[in-house]
């Protein structure tokens, strides 16, 4: 039975559909909530203040960091990029298990504040996935594509960081699979502590 819930920290290269992969999760699964980080990046086409992102200039971003009110922020491709504090633990109190899609310096910035949190790390099946995703976008130059590419081989360095890697070949295998592993990290240990400890008070302390 859920008590509290769990910090799932989900990165990957982008390109992988990390997002897809969360959206996917929430819909076909009841108990998760997705975080919003904020950003000083300019919005995509489609995409919503408060929605995908809380959508920021660069000075109230700075105010946020300076008055503690992030759990983690960093810098990628020029932008500031953060996670509400607030809305992290008031969710995680009411048994929501929040999910948090960051990159990886945030991805480890978290664990070091939570260490319980579940790092998955999601790639494609190969490099020349990830580039046929990232250029069928079609709203980012080649040389934006190929700074995320740099940046993607950069990341690959710190995949062994994580707890979990999931490779989002098929969208349905990789959603199964990611709700497999937070259900069975609900069952761990350190995440059952009183109800150990009432089982062996019940057996007499043995």
């Amino acid at each position: 039975m859920k008590t509290k819930g769990i910090l799932i920290v989900v990165s990957g290269f982008s390109g992988a559909g990390k997002g897809t992969l969360m959206k996917k999760l929430v819909e076909d699964y009841e108990g998760y909530s997705l975080s919003i980080s904020a950003t000083t990046r300019s919005p995509r086409p489609g995409e919503e203040n408060g929605r995908e992102y809380f959508f920021l200039t660069k000075e109230e971003f700075e105010k946020r960091i300076a008055d503690n009110a992030l759990i983690e922020h960093a810098q990628y491709c020029g932008n500031y990029y953060g996670t509400p504090r607030d809305y992290v633990e008031e969710q995680m109190t009411l048994g929501h298990d929040v999910i948090l899609e960051i990159e990886i310096q945030g991805a480890l910035a978290i664990k070091k504040q939570y260490p319980d949190a579940v790092l998955l790390f999601v790639a494609p099946p190969s490099a020349a996935e990830l580039r046929r995703r990232l250029m069928g976008r079609g709203t980012e130059t080649a040389e934006v594509i190929d700074k995320r590419l740099r940046r993607a081989a950069e990341e690959a360095q710190g995949i062994e960081e994580y707890d979990y890697l999931l490779i989002n070949d098929d969208l349905e295998t990789c959603v199964k699979e990611l709700h497999a592993i937070i259900d069975a990290a609900h069952h761990a240990p350190v995440r059952n502590e009183e109800f150990i400890e009432k089982i062996r008070q019940e057996l007499g302390g043995n």
